[in-house]
């Protein structure tokens, strides 16, 4: 075996969270060939896989993972014309970077959004109205024909498991939707590479709006602890639901009724009061709302309880259920 399989190693260090337990197996991969040889490992001993980007957006037990997990660290990297091919360990933001520097523009949204180009893909990253279907052309996946998956991870039975071939999917097949995808929705695809179609562009004007967008980042966002990003989806309501919240709170975020009636989730923590609250080592963050950050030794549990009280108190006092953002691992 090429690859190096290591043992009880902890995934706190992995993630933007700074939280969880060990891995029961761990390995880095570096090419599709790599990752082939790992999901045989997983085969052939029967072990549950998580691949792993760059460990933001997600939230592992503090019992940890009881299986494989493979970080994925394909780099391949190249501009032809206008569209960029990217593996899918690539830094999201060493793609901003580069595009930029190659004059090309539309992904300056995603400047100091944490992670990998695959795992943007498979939540369907955003900010500022834009999102990653906005510049995906093609997806290509290595294919697992799993059984059924345990939690936060995909079975890969000896006789059912069956490792496929690069499978690609246009934009429309990745069936995105907001923070979603196929690939969020079906555990059985790996992202392995990509390619994004984006627009000829001025590296100057490129680099004034990164600027200004890691300026209202900073502003708005608890960068200084630990976090996962945003826990939860900013809800979706009905035309109805808006104008009754509309009417009833003077300092409602939204003043006029038009789709698609979405609510920032952050909102309705601070309209509770909650920001600030504290268990354990977590806290709701001071500055937004819809963070939860490690202020020291956190454990998945102090998270847990955290996500649960707001979404109890959301749904008692606005009906509203709330939905995360986060995956869960390990659970």
């Amino acid at each position: 075996m090429s690859i190096e399989i290591q043992q009880n190693i902890s995934l706190a260090k992995y993630t933007t969270f700074k939280i969880g337990g060990l891995a029961k197996y761990f390995c880095v991969e570096k090419n599709v060939e790599e990752i082939r040889e790992a999901l045989d490992y997983a085969k052939k001993n029967q072990l549950a896989v998580f691949v792993l980007g760059g460990g933001s957006n997600i939230l592992v037990s503090d019992q940890g993972f009881d299986g494989l997990v493979i970080q994925l660290r394909n780099q391949e990297f190249g501009i032809r014309n206008n569209k960029v091919s990217v593996g899918g360990g690539f830094s999201l933001a060493k793609l901003v970077s580069e595009s930029v520097k190659n004059n090309l523009a539309g992904l300056e949204w995603a400047a100091g959004i944490p992670g990998t180009v695959g795992g943007a893909i498979c939540n369907n990253a955003g900010a500022h109205g834009k999102s990653m279907e906005d510049v995906v052309e093609k997806v290509e996946i290595i294919e697992i024909t799993p059984q059924p998956p345990l939690s936060g991870g995909t079975n890969l039975s000896p006789d059912k498991g069956r490792l496929g071939g690069i499978k690609s999917f246009t934009n429309q097949e990745c069936n995105f939707s907001y923070r979603n995808s196929i690939f969020k929705l079906n555990k059985k695809y790996i992202i392995v590479q990509a390619t994004l179609k984006l627009a000829k562009g001025d590296e100057t004007e490129s680099r004034k709006n990164i600027a200004e967008y890691l300026k209202l980042r900073k502003e708005k966002q608890p960068l200084e602890y630990p976090s996962a990003g945003s826990i939860f989806k900013n809800p979706k309501v009905e035309e109805k639901k808006l104008k009754q919240l509309i009417e009833k709170y003077s300092e409602f975020p939204i003043k006029e009724v038009q789709p698609p009636y979405i609510i920032p989730a952050g909102w309705f923590v601070e309209e509770l009061d909650l920001k600030g609250k504290k268990i354990g080592g977590a806290m709701i963050s001071e500055k937004h709302g819809n963070f939860i950050v490690n202020t020291g030794n956190a454990k998945a549990e102090d998270v847990i309880i955290l996500i649960s009280l707001i979404k109890q108190k959301v749904r008692d006092t606005f009906g509203i259920q709330l939905e995360e953002e986060i995956e869960y691992i390990g659970f």
